[in-house]
């Protein structure tokens, strides 16, 4: 199936309202189609040498490759960890109709 190189990014953030701010501003700048807030999440994860857990919000992004650099660069120019997660999954096949969506709605005028 033809895709266009459509991902599903992932980044998490320590709060909800971060997350709801950086999430509206991707759809607004037409960089994703559509991003999920998850409810908090618990992370386990090694950091300078100690173990550490944290409560965090996830947000699942939903674009084309294409606006992969951009989205990465919003999302740094935002995030205030000094190493976030931010990782693209491809998707491999979906309803038709949606992947039509997402590209439409991350297409540049």
């Amino acid at each position: 199936m033809d895709n266009d190189n459509l991902i599903l990014v992932l980044t998490n953030l320590p709060s909800r309202d971060m997350a709801r701010k950086l999430a509206s501003q991707i759809v607004a700048e037409k960089l994703a189609a559509c991003v999920n807030i998850s409810p908090d999440i618990l992370s386990i994860y090694n950091w300078d040498g100690e173990q550490q857990a944290d409560t965090e919000v996830q947000l699942m992004i939903k674009t084309r490759q294409a606006c992969y650099a951009g989205l990465e660069a919003l999302i740094l120019s935002q995030h205030p960890y000094d190493l976030p997660e931010i990782i693209a999954i491809p998707l491999l096949a979906g309803l038709p109709a949606y992947l039509d969506w997402v590209r439409k709605e991350t297409e540049t005028p």
